[in-house]
């Protein structure tokens, strides 16, 4: 499914009338139509239904829809916020087919709303939609105040109002928050972006019939759901052999930082690598050597229990998983230029996006696949920008990156963004707030490793990844788990059964 900005949802409208010659008023009667199927089911008949509409498009799918409602023999008031004369274009249309049949209030000065809000129990809001811009402004900021102080079910219309397309609400005031968004055509950016996504509850996409062309000039961002991994996950073939799926290293580890190489290695072979080798520091080999029987562990030169940065055998493999528990040391560093020097497909995390920041300039002209994979706190190391600049423009700042760079880049967290180095974005669907621990990544980094080896597509095989990472967690939460006590290797324990059941 295909997620838009705002400009790109307002430029397949413009194609769809001027180039393909479909009006406006028709295009809002169809938005009214298939909002009136997809609600019905969900709304009682004799339930007090209020029908908030503003100026604009919004308001126009308003009024067709509340035309339906009370067609349909539902009690429904319609609450006309602007001046009667404010009202403008295809949505004036639509009020005056509205007017001709049935009766409407006026907002005025909103005593009157005020006054008969607590009688509704359901409110349909079409008030801004696309439309906003800035802060919400007078009536429409008390109006979504005294809505949200209700104990009234919201169903929004394309957004919630007070919301943008593209994420980043601005004011004191805060959106409506919706029970349900019934959200026209595709997704908009802003229901994968937080604080945003919260606002929207449930959500749901309605076809208003606007042509797959009219999106050809749309940037390539597409949900990667249940369906798109049963689509492209393969299985092993009958006559493979250990060397048909790859032979992988993980560099990482150091003193107090044990661990983490051993969770990325454990990952690997549970998500098909056929190979896979450990380097650790020389003082650590011991501890980690034997924890797992499958893996060969080998101790790298070292100071202190961390790399000294000399690299003593060829880094002739598959592919490198680099950064778990490696240390901020100069030792590291050195390690991170050497593997950057190397044609082989690399893994990056953790410590190694630390150390990438000085050397990233190297990445350009890897000839081998480059897989980043950092959190916002990393992002923003990386881009200079601060946290919260990454988190409001998830898609634009992973989508500069990656085209710049050259790399396939994981924007980790809630609905992580993976976006290969022609910018193309598959958001993730699977997850909750389980993984926000200490080794989750580790287990990511891991289980790319094994897929970039096993691959053919390099950005549905990260996105597979994502997605059953994020879908070990569900299993777990649904299952015995809460989302305070799972653990990263839990998550490892239960990429088996996630696999088994796409592959099964």
């Amino acid at each position: 499914m295909r997620i838009v900005s705002g400009k790109e949802m307002y430029e397949a409208d413009r194609f769809t009338m001027e180039e393909i010659g479909l009006s406006g008023a028709m295009l809002m009667e169809n938005a009214g139509k298939a909002l009136f199927e997809a609600m019905k089911d969900r709304l009682q008949v004799h339930e007090r239904i209020a029908v908030l509409v503003g100026t604009g498009n919004n308001g126009g799918d308003g009024f067709v829809l509340s035309r339906y409602l009370k067609e349909n023999g539902f009690d429904v008031d319609v609450w006309v916020i602007p001046p009667e004369g404010k009202v403008k274009g295809d949505a004036a249309a639509h009020f005056g087919f509205f007017k001709a049949l049935f009766e409407w209030k006026a907002y005025k000065d909103g005593e009157s709303f005020n006054k008969h809000l607590s009688e509704y129990g359901v409110v349909i809001d079409c008030l801004l939609g696309l439309g906003v811009s800035g802060a919400i402004r007078s009536p429409y900021n008390h109006i979504i105040q005294k809505v949200n102080k209700s104990s009234v079910v919201v169903l929004s219309v394309d957004l919630p109002s007070g919301l943008k397309a593209d994420g980043g609400f601005e004011g004191e005031y805060e959106p409506i928050r919706a029970d349900r968004t019934y959200t026209l055509q595709c997704p908009k950016l802003s229901a994968y972006l937080y604080p945003d996504a919260d606002y929207y509850g449930e959500l749901e996409v309605i076809d208003i019939g606007l042509p797959r062309v009219a999106f050809s000039k749309a940037l390539q961002r597409k949900l990667w759901t249940e369906l798109s991994v049963a689509h492209t996950l393969t299985d092993r073939t009958a006559s493979s052999h250990k060397g048909s799926h790859g032979k992988g290293l993980v560099i990482g580890g150091s003193k107090g930082m044990v661990g983490a190489p051993i969770m990325t290695a454990k990952a690997a072979y549970r998500s098909g690598a056929g190979l896979i080798q450990a380097a650790v520091p020389e003082e650590i080999l011991s501890m980690t050597a034997g924890t797992l029987v499958e893996a060969m562990f080998r101790g790298w030169p070292s100071e202190g229990g961390f790399f000294s940065g000399e690299v003593p055998e060829n880094l002739s493999f598959d592919g490198i998983a680099i950064g778990p528990g490696l240390g901020r040391l100069d030792g590291g560093s050195k390690m991170v230029e050497a593997v950057l020097a190397s044609d082989t497909s690399l893994v990056m995390d953790a410590d190694a996006l630390y150390h990438l920041n000085e050397l990233k300039d190297q990445l350009k002209g890897r000839k081998g696949t480059t897989v980043l994979t950092p959190h916002p706190g990393e992002m923003a190391r990386l881009t200079g920008l601060s946290i919260q600049e990454v988190q409001n423009n998830r898609f634009e700042v992973s989508r500069s990156f990656a085209e710049e760079y050259n790399v396939y880049l994981v924007l980790k967290g809630p609905y992580t963004v993976v976006t290969s180095p022609d910018g193309t974005q598959f958001i993730n669907t699977s997850g909750n707030s389980a993984l926000a621990k200490g080794g989750s990544g580790d287990v990511l980094t891991g289980m790319i490793l094994a897929f970039i080896m096993n691959s053919k597509s390099i950005h549905e095989g990260i996105s597979n990844v994502v997605y059953v990472h994020g879908k070990a967690a569900d299993v777990l939460v649904q299952s015995n788990h809460s989302t305070l006590d799972v653990l990263a290797t839990d998550v490892i324990d239960t990429i088996p059964a996630v696999l088994h059941s796409f592959l099964e």
